[in-house]
């Protein structure tokens, strides 16, 4: 199954293996991802744009895709994917397509047939680099040439990309076993009279965001990420939810600019970019993780309570809560290698986590944390 595909890194590593998905040629920053199953969730994060993923995982592909389990609109959003082996015979119910002719479909180039565990190894020592996979050119020499004339994903604002072109309303609640589509507005925790109206700024929103939110009790406004934070106070929001995205948050400097702003005039939530964005506006810094974090089987504990939540993630950067000189405290850490998860101003309603709290994939651990976010709205404290 498919033709001779090399993948290089910037530092010179060449791995041959098998294409499958669309023929062709893709470049991106290879990470790793230790999720066993979700692949089509993974593929569809808009997070992950400008990104190739590695499944550490051997076999992908085992139950297919169907039309429900995206996180976005508009198809896939990785640049490339990296697997073990594909199953070329997927077997559910809800199966739809095969996971090649999915990617075929989607024109995203992937490699088959390498040691997965060696690349993922490789990362780990060496870290996240720029890479590029492809059926089209064979010698390694003139592939690595053009990934390192590639100047890195941090060039790039991939928000732009991703993000709605449009205002819309969203109403669709958590999945309910047996039924495949949204919920209807209403089927969350409260009516409709009670629901808090909420803006989401959408940097790259996965859509389980959305959903638990619903099912939290909010109203939902998702606005496109360069919306002037004057229109949002004029819309009379309850809150502010900054979303999850692809890229260097520092790149996002509209997005700094409007939480700024926001600041202060009423609650804000945010999640992985949301949480880095709100690190920056109020004076912090961001760092980059020496291979990031992305899978469902990352122990974060919760400091308030000293409970163990195992959690979804899927970023690269960080926010340094020492940085910003005591005017957030932290909530939460990672307990892989103890870096921030999570922090709450002391004084002021803004509450963010760098993990995703609405899994999809992954387990639903922290998904209590949408209520909690909701109550701290009606008790009016950070």
């Amino acid at each position: 199954m498919g033709v001779k595909t090399l993948l290089v890194l910037a530092d010179g590593t060449v791995f041959e293996g098998k294409s499958f998905g669309a023929k062709g040629e893709t470049i991106g920053e290879v990470v790793f991802n230790t999720s066993m199953t979700g692949y089509q969730e993974i593929l569809t994060d808009p997070s992950y744009k400008g990104q190739i993923v590695t499944m550490t995982y051997t076999q992908m592909g085992n139950y297919g895709v169907n039309g429900e389990d995206v996180e976005s609109a508009g198809g896939i959003k990785a640049e490339g994917f990296i697997v073990k082996e594909v199953c070329g015979y997927p077997s559910n119910w809800r199966s739809s397509m095969g996971l090649s002719d999915y990617m075929a479909t989607n024109g995203v180039v992937g490699i088959q047939n390498i040691d997965t565990r060696a690349l993922t190894r490789h990362l780990r020592n060496n870290g996240a680099q720029m890479g590029i996979i492809s059926s089209a050119e064979t010698d390694p020499r003139k592939l690595l040439e053009q990934v390192r004339a590639h100047p890195g994903i941090s060039a790039f604002d991939y928000v732009k990309e991703v993000s709605t072109e449009k205002p819309y309303a969203w109403e669709g609640g958590c999945w309910k076993w047996g039924i495949c589509t949204g919920m209807p507005a209403g089927s969350g925790q409260a009516p409709d009279a009670a629901r808090k109206k909420m803006v989401v700024y959408d940097f790259g929103i996965k859509m389980n965001i959305l959903r638990n939110l619903v099912e939290a009790g909010f109203s939902l406004t998702v606005v496109p990420a360069q919306t002037a934070a004057e229109e949002v106070l004029g819309m009379d929001p309850d809150a502010v939810l900054l979303s999850n995205g692809p890229g260097d948050p520092e790149r996002i400097t509209y997005g700094i600019e409007n939480a700024k702003k926001l600041i202060g005039r009423l609650p804000v939530f945010g999640i992985c970019l949301g949480h880095q964005l709100l690190g920056l506006a109020m004076g912090g810094r961001t760092y980059k993780l020496k291979f990031g974090h992305h899978g469902g089987n990352h122990p974060v504990m919760d400091l308030a309570t000293g409970r163990v939540e195992i959690t979804s993630q899927n970023h690269n950067y960080c926010v340094d809560i020492a940085s910003l000189k005591g005017k957030v405290e932290l909530t939460h850490r990672n307990l892989f290698d103890g870096s921030e998860e999570g922090m709450r101003h002391v004084e002021l309603p803004v509450y963010s986590l760098q993990h995703h709290p609405e899994a999809g994939p992954g387990p639903n651990d922290s998904a209590h944390i949408f209520a909690r976010f909701r109550q701290m709205i009606e008790q009016g404290v950070a």
